[in-house]
């Protein structure tokens, strides 16, 4: 009699469900509240993140088709085996400044809000991208750039901002939508770059040389971004903010509250969710920080790519290149953000949802390292042939890239609680554009000093190029087994 009282006493305590707390206007709870009225996909939204986090990819992807004839115009390099070493600083220096400052803009973030930080990136995106199409020195062009990189904040802010606006299970879509934004841009940059540069040898009838397009060769394409990115800004007045601005009680309430709200599920739910908002320390973190390292051995190879890849192709074939225009590098990469576009959106989602993101990265690891080891018979091609190689190569490499990357940030988003969420995201940012700082600069050096040994003995030229490259894919393969990746605790059935 006494066991069934205090069963059925018991039974309500069990169904209870936990009650929500909205606190009126808290632009954080609104959104909290909006996910939990609308569980489905935030199209709208979604929509939004995306074409923002253009802003970021344009500026980075359209100096690729002509990065080699800015450097050859200015006439920093004495040799044009030394065009890739300067070319590699000039890449290199948008990246350092976004790794110096990217933490910084996270803490901003998780501080006053995203929505400053992301409007703030887009106006000086706009201001430094101009200033870039302008620059009359070399020097200018890499201050330009590194000012470009390091008072914008928006990577990190967008990654943090696009998994607050949706449910858990939508997670993987939203932060494939960064990936297929770079397709985008991979599509438009390259395309702008490539097209619009040069414009008075292009299209006299339409830029006459005594223009400012013909003393600013590179400025149209830089003024065609700097459009957008004005129209973006327009556009961000209907951003919603996510981050709760609710006075938040203190620390050892915040665990108690915690406990007795989801007391109702079961005891591993309660442990978990106490040991995500115990642990402060980012550094510490250490399912944050493996993934963080994965995530930049991933961006290593893919800026070393980007950056490679053209100076390969339009280098002269007595130096093992392809000898091809700024307008055929821009078509490829156009392709290549075309198929960026359609595998995220359609494909990478049930990938990752079957295999799980660390079975797939592994798989991709592979092969990535088989396809690079193709790369450097591509030069005894010609014609027709070379070109359809060559652009579905190009696309396959890139979507292998960025599945890994798109990956890894699934399982750094997963690792921290929103309080720490665009912190977290920030310093991802900073190490990932630290690699990415390195890897134009290393692939300029390397890729000068390969051309200088076309005969040698041991992978004479481009098969060293592209050796060294397999070798970094591997290290990513390395990366992805225990002990080197730690999983958090809600993704360690993947």
């Amino acid at each position: 009699m006494d066991s069934n009282s205090e069963g059925e006493a018991a039974a309500p305590l069990l169904e209870h469900k936990p009650t929500v707390v909205y606190f009126e206007g808290c632009p954080g709870c609104a959104i909290d509240r909006e996910k939990a009225e609308s569980r489905g996909i935030p199209y709208l939204r979604f929509f939004h993140i995306w074409i923002v986090n253009l802003v970021v990819c344009l500026p980075i992807s359209s100096i690729f088709p002509f990065l080699y004839f800015m450097i050859r115009d200015l006439r920093i390099a004495s040799r044009v085996e030394d065009i890739g070493f300067y070319a590699g600083f000039v890449g290199a220096s948008l990246m350092l400044g976004r790794a110096l400052t990217s933490t910084f803009w996270g803490m901003i973030a998780d501080r006053i809000g995203r929505k400053p930080v992301i409007m703030f990136g887009i106006l000086t995106t706009l201001v430094f991208n101009t200033l870039f199409g302008l620059s009359m020195n070399y020097w200018m062009a890499l201050a330009t750039r590194f000012l470009l990189g390091s008072l914008n904040g928006l990577l990190g802010c967008l990654r943090a901002y696009a998994v607050e606006i949706c449910q858990p299970e939508h997670h993987a879509i939203a932060l494939s939508l960064i990936s297929t934004s770079w397709a985008i841009g991979l599509i438009l940059g390259p395309s702008i770059g490539g097209y619009l540069a040069q414009p008075t040898e292009k299209y006299p009838n339409l830029f006459p040389s005594n223009s400012i397009f013909g003393r600013f060769p590179y400025f149209l394409p830089c003024l065609c971004i700097t459009v957008f990115c004005f129209v973006i800004l327009l556009s961000c007045v209907w951003l919603q903010e996510t981050l709760h601005t609710h006075k938040l009680e203190k620390w050892e309430d915040r665990v108690t509250k915690t406990v007795n709200c989801r007391f109702s599920d079961s005891e591993e739910t309660v442990e978990q969710h106490i040991t995500l908002n115990a642990n402060k320390s980012l550094f510490k973190n250490l399912p944050l920080m493996s993934s963080i390292i994965l995530f930049c051995i991933a961006a290593f190879d893919d800026m070393a790519y980007m950056e490679i890849f053209p100076l390969w192709a339009e280098s002269d074939t007595s130096y093992g290149g392809l000898g091809l225009l700024s307008e055929d590098v821009g078509q490829v990469f156009a392709i290549t953000g075309g198929s960026i576009l359609l595998y995220q959106t359609f494909i990478y989602p049930h990938i990752v949802k079957i295999l799980g993101p660390v079975t797939t990265s592994r798989i991709v690891a592979v092969s990535s390292m088989v396809l690079l080891f193709t790369y450097p018979w591509v030069t005894h091609l010609s014609g027709y042939c070379l070109s359809i190689v060559l652009n579905i190569a190009s696309a396959i490499k890139a979507n292998l890239a960025v599945t890994i990357i798109t990956c890894s940030l699934i399982l750094q988003n997963n690792s921290v609680s929103q309080d720490q969420r665009a912190t977290a995201n920030g310093l991802a940012t900073t190490l990932m554009s630290f690699s990415k700082a390195v890897a134009p600069i290393g692939g300029g050096i390397v890729f000068s000093w390969v051309q200088k040994r076309q005969q040698a003995f041991f992978l004479p030229g481009d098969q060293m190029l592209f050796f060294l490259m397999d070798i970094n894919m591997f290290l990513a393969l390395i990366w992805t087994f225990k002990p080197f990746l730690a999983l958090p605790e809600q993704s360690s059935s993947s």
